[in-house]
């Protein structure tokens, strides 16, 4: 993922970072075309600079849309759920400079999913553990949140992959220590990690390896992401294992700085022997899954994916094509 980023969208997004929190809602609902001129979906719209600002043009295909179960497609409208709350995650998902509009990757290319199916996308933006609540009770019809695909998340949900799922220890940038995917190298340092995301999964085994050894990882936890960037920074912790994207963000808005990271090394998330992906999520056979890969996949052949990637400096997480319910982080973490 490239990290270079206009000076000025560095410093919008600094003031982002630091003011989410007071614009959010707790179970922010809004009803959004994320559309201009007809057949259009505007990609990076109130982000604050930190995505490209695009317009794509997307039509409803029939043949895709036909697909949807008429229980979801009844009411016009695509209800999707996003885990940002209480502080987003740029440039992934964030609250707009218009205070309102969930905007950033992840729910522009539910935008484009939505155009595809022909259905308005409807937002909820949520905390982690309460978008999940949504999808079993129905309230969200689908996930877009940086969800990875695992094998034990698909005893509850169906998932369609389309973006790779790489995870990085984030270091200060004077700090030499590097990750070169073996865990053992982890032994003694004080590592910050978001509690009950996959990578803590992978951390919290690590560590348990690592006690069978007679050495062990300090994990720690902390509120949100600039505070553990905060922490990071001020040496009370040495690595902070965290999605990709988000790292090279920070290190956009760092480079030349005091507070300046780097990457120390990444790991895929799901684990040594399995490239992880990040896809969108639907309860377990409400029979959406189907339509949205190939929503996706249209999206891959036809362009606007790969414009949509270019306007969030993801290209790197490519996926060559969308797959319904592919091999996830497997249950053991090995």
């Amino acid at each position: 993922m490239s990290t270079r980023r206009p000076v000025a969208a560095a410093a919008l997004a600094l003031a982002l970072l630091t003011g989410l929190a007071a614009c959010a809602k707790d179970d922010q609902a809004s009803a959004d075309t994320g559309s201009g001129a007809s057949g259009t979906v505007s990609i990076a719209a109130q982000a604050k600079g930190i995505g490209k600002p695009t317009d794509l043009k997307v039509e409803k295909q029939a043949s895709i849309a036909a697909e949807v179960p008429d229980a979801i497609k009844a009411d016009g409208k695509l209800s999707i759920g996003i885990g940002a709350l209480p502080t987003g995650f740029p440039p992934l998902a964030f609250v707009g400079d218009d205070d309102k509009t969930i905007t950033g990757a992840e729910p522009d290319l539910a935008r484009l999913v939505a155009a595809v199916l022909g259905l308005k996308p409807e937002f909820s933006n949520d905390t982690w553990d309460n978008l999940f609540v949504g999808i079993e009770s129905g309230k969200n019809e689908l996930g877009f949140s940086n969800i990875t695909d695992t094998e034990q998340r698909k005893e509850k949900y169906d998932f369609a992959s389309y973006r790779q799922d790489n995870l990085g220890f984030a270091v200060k940038a004077t700090n030499t220590w590097t990750f070169d995917k073996n865990y053992e190298h982890l032994a003694g340092l004080k590592v910050a990690v978001g509690a009950g995301t996959n990578q803590e999964k992978i951390l919290v085994a690590w560590q348990e390896k690592l006690k069978a050894e007679g050495k062990t990882i300090d994990i720690k936890y902390f509120a949100d992401t600039p505070s553990t960037f905060k922490a990071l920074v001020s040496g009370q912790i040495d690595a902070y294992f965290s999605p990709n994207p988000a790292i090279a963000f920070q290190i956009s808005r760092t480079q030349g700085t005091p507070d300046a990271v780097r990457n120390a090394g990444v790991y895929s998330g799901a684990g040594e022997t399995l490239q992880g992906l990040i896809a969108a999520t639907t309860k377990k056979d409400n029979g959406l899954i189907k339509a949205v890969a190939d929503a996706i996949n249209y999206l891959i052949q036809n362009g606007q994916y790969g414009q949509w990637l270019a306007a969030y400096n993801l290209e790197t997480e490519a996926v060559a094509k969308s797959e319904v319910n592919p091999p996830g982080l497997p249950k053991s973490n090995k």
